[in-house]
């Protein structure tokens, strides 16, 4: 929708649409000096003051955030979490009255279950007791949990800067629920007015720079990152988010940098090296990732998930001998952990190591996990391989039907059909198989699906 007629002026024009085109762009600072620009033209305009009101916010400008809410609220259709910045900024200066004002008008809205554990801190801060309004909380089970939890921090919650820390706390605490689901512009507002009532608190910082980069917002959402203390408590927390947020951009080079640093580094912990070598699994350097892996299992008593992933990458970086015996480790830790009986006894039968004794091990991991598509898919594939294909076809089909998607387990029924004559069937399983195949499968795919499995007569 285009801005009122008040705008028709060219230079105020211009501002808007220069920035709608930065915000489509994601450069967050121009977007928001164009916005705050049309709004000083246009200072009436609804549909430009929630545009503005939305940048505001990602940018973290509560002087446009302000402005284009006063604009809202006078034209009657300010959103929900309109509320959370005059509460954050009453929240930060200690005034209670301002803050109850603010919880009063969220209290209208979807986010009404706040209510009572604002409350409560708004009490605590004026040296009220707290119990009688939390315990309107009753009624609601989400409001309750909320309310549970600030019961605790109340516990050891001083009175000075408690408005502040309450609401900073509990604002972040939902932030950072909902910052993990679908992109939302509600987990970025709470995030900003969260860091807002508490700036000293790096946690809120974090959560704000997932929910920025969950809504695209990617460079804005690593200078967010810039202001956490290096120092501080938060300071892994927010440098894993960096990773993240640079691997999920298509940033590999740049995340896989900074985990090289800090796997390097002299004071680098097992966690450092454990995040660099899944990282290098993921980019496809399993030999880079079994000599990370390696220092993890021989720093301390290393669990049977990380022989797993020693195991793991070994096999993929073809140092099979090795693997054979870092996978054997995981089964002795964990002998009822059906993911490590299934990684030891699928590599086995694909090695050709010892098919009985493995197939054995795959039958207990599927009794252990017998909904496991993949464990399914591993024991059907044994059979197979031993010759028993007529017992492997209907383990392998209800394998394909709970992952309709993965090409392995479409590769493996399209060769089960094949050997028992299924044709047909063979290269329709083969055709699903290359929907997903990476390239480094697809010619041979392409080759069965052309001339069937070699050795058999074609047909």
């Amino acid at each position: 929708m285009a801005p009122s007629a008040a705008m028709a002026g060219t230079s105020d024009l211009s501002a808007y649409l220069q920035a709608r085109a930065a915000d489509a762009d994601g450069r967050v600072d121009v977007a928001v000096a164009a916005y705050a620009q049309a709004l000083a033209a246009d200072p009436a305009d609804p549909v430009l003051a929630i545009r503005a009101y939305r940048e505001g916010i990602e940018a973290g400008d509560m002087a446009l955030v302000d402005r284009a809410a006063r604009v809202l609220n006078a034209a009657g259709v300010a959103p929900a979490d309109a509320a959370l910045f005059p509460l954050a900024e009453a929240a930060r200066k200690g005034n209670a009255s301002a803050a109850s004002a603010a919880v009063a008008t969220l209290a209208k809205g979807p986010l009404v279950v706040l209510a009572p554990s604002l409350y409560g801190w708004i009490a605590h801060a004026e040296g009220q007791d707290p119990t009688p309004a939390l315990a309107t909380a009753a009624r609601d089970p989400v409001a309750n949990r909320f309310a549970a939890e600030t019961r605790a921090l109340l516990a050891n919650a001083p009175r000075k800067q408690a408005l502040a820390i309450g609401v900073s706390r509990l604002l972040g605490r939902l932030a950072g629920d909902l910052v993990g689901g679908e992109p939302s512009p509600l987990s970025v507002a709470l995030a900003q007015a969260a860091l807002l009532a508490d700036p000293g608190f790096d946690r809120n910082r974090v959560v704000l720079a997932a929910g920025l980069a969950r809504n695209a917002i990617v460079d804005r959402a690593l200078a967010v990152l810039d202001g956490v203390d290096p120092k501080g408590a938060f300071a892994d927390a927010a440098m894993n988010q960096r990773i993240d947020i640079l691997l999920n951009a298509d940033r590999e080079p740049e995340a896989l940098a900074l985990a090289s640093a800090r796997a390097e580094a002299k004071t680098a912990a097992v966690a450092d090296w454990q995040r660099y070598a899944d990282l290098l699994v993921t980019t496809n350097d399993p030999v880079a990732a079994a000599r990370w892996y390696g220092k993890v299992v021989a720093a301390n008593d290393a669990t049977w998930s990380a022989w797993l992933q020693y195991g793991g990458a070994l096999d993929q970086a073809g140092r099979w001998p090795e693997a054979r015996v870092a996978l054997a480790r995981a089964v002795a830790q964990a002998p009822t952990e059906p993911l490590a009986l299934n990684y030891l006894g699928f590599a086995q039968i694909e090695h050709g190591d010892d098919i009985a004794a493995s197939t054995g091990m795959l039958e207990r991991a599927s009794r252990l996990d017998p909904q496991n598509a993949s464990i399914t898919d591993s024991l059907g594939w044994a059979y197979h391989l031993s010759g028993r294909t007529p017992r492997a076809l209907p383990l392998l089909e209800r394998a394909a039907q709970a992952e309709p998607t993965s090409m392995e387990i479409s590769d493996h029924l399209g060769d089960a059909y094949w050997t028992v004559g299924r044709r047909y069937e063979a290269r329709y399983a083969w055709r699903a198989a290359s929907l997903t195949a990476e390239a480094k499968d697809m010619t041979r795919i392409a080759d069965k699906i052309a001339n069937g499995l070699p050795g058999a007569a074609r047909r």
